[in-house]
């Protein structure tokens, strides 16, 4: 009997539907990439000439190279306390039932959903009162409002794998709640834990409005590309949008892989006798 699932419209429609889709996707990022080795200033199909020059122009400008540090700094900083408390609160999510529960969890997962104009300028107008405006930490507050519900989202998936009854079967053994928190709930939440810690990375090195609003003269790759575009086309941008996609790219995979291993394992365990 034949079990495979018959769709309404024939198998080379859907390819080339999805051929198409990656084709709209990737084919700019592409060009940017062919673009970054071309020796001509105008990006133009009738390349002369393949060069690495607009690559070391890039790593010989200070200006951009204060913005990478900035940017570093920025987003080793929003991973740290992102994952923290997003883990902290998945915990919470997973371990405690509490009056208010669902909403709670709806409001800590309610950034990302705000419109990033209208939680810009309310970042801008908080941080001008209490006089933060203008500086790393600020940037660094608001990378983690947007970046904290994606680490607790990828904790809670995981925790979700965790049978509750080992902690009460660890405490029922002698161990205390912190024991058990650091010798059960740590190691299988561990994958993504570092899961959540590179998704965060990656969500604070690409963004740049929040980054444009609240962070004045202390500016990240992305703001400084910006303040670029504005003034002069300048070949360097593609060398610059060309290495924040691989690096955005190695972020989100080393995090999937993260992800599938820790997922492999719990089912390996599962069939396990």
């Amino acid at each position: 009997m034949n079990t495979h699932l018959k769709h309404a419209l024939p198998a080379w429609i859907w390819f080339a539907g999805l051929t198409l889709v990656f084709v709209i996707l990737y084919a700019p990022i592409l060009s940017a990439l062919v673009f970054s080795f071309s020796v001509d200033r105008f990006p133009s199909l009738d390349i002369t000439r393949f060069s690495t020059k607009w690559y070391a122009q890039v790593f010989a400008d200070a200006r951009m190279l204060e913005a990478l540090k900035n940017s570093l700094t920025i987003a080793l900083s929003t991973a740290l306390v992102a994952t923290t408390l997003g883990f902290a609160a998945a915990y919470a999510d997973f371990r405690f039932r509490f009056f208010g529960q669902r909403m709670v969890l709806a409001l800590a997962l309610l950034p990302p959903t705000v419109p990033i104009v209208v939680l810009s300028l309310a970042m801008l107008a908080f941080f001008s009162r209490i006089g933060l405006s203008g500086t790393v930490g600020s940037i660094i507050v608001a990378h983690v409002v947007v970046a904290t519900p994606f680490a607790m989202a990828i904790c809670r998936l995981r925790l979700e794998q965790l049978p509750r009854e080992f902690e009460t079967a660890a405490q029922n053994l002698g161990a205390t709640p912190g024991q058990a928190l650091r010798l059960i709930v740590l190691p299988h939440a561990a994958p993504a834990i570092g899961a959540a810690a590179l998704i965060a990375f990656a969500v604070s090195l690409d963004e740049y409005a929040i980054a444009w609003f609240v962070g004045g003269l202390e500016q990240t790759v992305p703001v400084t590309v910006l303040n670029t575009l504005q003034g002069q086309v300048d070949p360097t941008i593609h060398v610059i949008g060309t290495l924040a996609f691989a690096a955005t790219l190695s972020l989100v995979f080393a995090a999937q892989m993260l992800l599938l291993r820790s997922t492999k394992s719990h089912k390996n365990k599962e069939v396990s006798p």
